[in-house]
């Protein structure tokens, strides 16, 4: 029977960060063009934490029905442990998609209706992901995906409910939490790499090996601190990001040293603190005057 902690667990609430960092530093996007609006911060807060566990049950289901979760390191795989139904984890993830929606079609009816495509793509692409006959995930084009949807798309559309506008601040904001969702996507597939390969999932972690998977996470874990940089003459408390580096420090190392199976998870919850922090001190500094 499955338990409400269960399902819980297999919500995989550690990457969480990666759906609320992005609306924090769109709403600091958003204070830099004097335009918050607390009521569509937190609406926009609600749609990128429901896509995110949308993804999150709908990977669980395809994966599980493929075969590729039944051996496999890390949290618990609802489908493929046995724990849940196919069935009953799909329906889990189109109720929360659905809570996006809602959340979504509010947001629209407040400023503008083409943000009904932008959410239609958003879900369309959380499902494809793993899901339908060709999901891209399996291709190699996850990262892209996340890049888009959980850095770009989270970070502007957060900051454009509350502007009406597209900023520059938005735009780098973006690239930055992007960046940072995809070097915890990275880590997890560098540690998925021996059973993705048997299941010729080909992530982009199998594709480019071990060796160049490190590298692109290094780099992904540098770059929002660049950009953080980049932002500061327009807004100095941007600065406050780099008060984040620290918590780079441990995951960084421990990536460079070659940590395998069980060990990256460790490597994943410093990412998603990481992110989180850096989300929330960026925000935060481009809210000050």
């Amino acid at each position: 029977m499955t338990t409400l902690a269960h399902w819980v667990e297999g919500a995989r609430p550690r990457t969480l960060p990666a759906a609320i960092s992005p609306v924090l530093v769109g709403t600091g996007a958003a204070f830099a063009a004097s335009s918050f609006v607390w009521e569509r911060a937190l609406l926009a807060l609600l749609v990128s934490v429901a896509l995110q566990v949308g993804v999150n049950y709908a990977n669980d289901y395809s994966d599980g029905i493929r075969g590729t979760d039944e051996v496999r390191v890390g949290p618990l795989r609802l489908v493929g442990s046995g724990v849940a139904t196919p069935s009953a984890v799909k329906r889990a993830a189109f109720a929360a998609f659905g809570v996006a929606a809602v959340a979504g079609l509010a947001l629209a009816l407040l400023t503008t209706w083409w943000l009904l495509v932008v959410g239609a793509a958003s879900i369309a692409a959380a499902w494809g992901y793993t899901g339908g006959k060709n999901p891209y995930g399996y291709k190699g084009f996850g990262e892209v995906f996340v890049f888009v949807f959980f850095g770009l798309v989270a970070v502007i559309g957060t900051t454009y409910v509350q502007a009406e506008r597209i900023t520059w601040l938005s735009v780098a904001g973006g690239i930055a939490s992007g960046a940072l969702a995809c070097a915890i996507l990275v880590t997890n597939n560098v540690r998925d790499i021996p059973t993705d390969r048997e299941h010729d999932k080909l992530t982009l972690a199998v594709r480019l090996g071990d060796a160049r998977s490190r590298v692109l996470y290094q780099a992904l874990v540098v770059v929002p601190f660049l950009f953080a940089l980049a932002s500061a003459p327009a807004r100095p408390g941007a600065l406050l990001a780099l008060l984040a580096l620290p918590l780079a420090v441990a995951p960084l190392k421990l990536v460079r040293a070659g940590a395998k199976g069980r060990e990256l998870i460790a490597v994943l919850q410093a990412t998603g603190k990481l992110q989180l922090a850096f989300g929330a001190l960026l925000g935060v500094g481009l809210a000050l005057v």
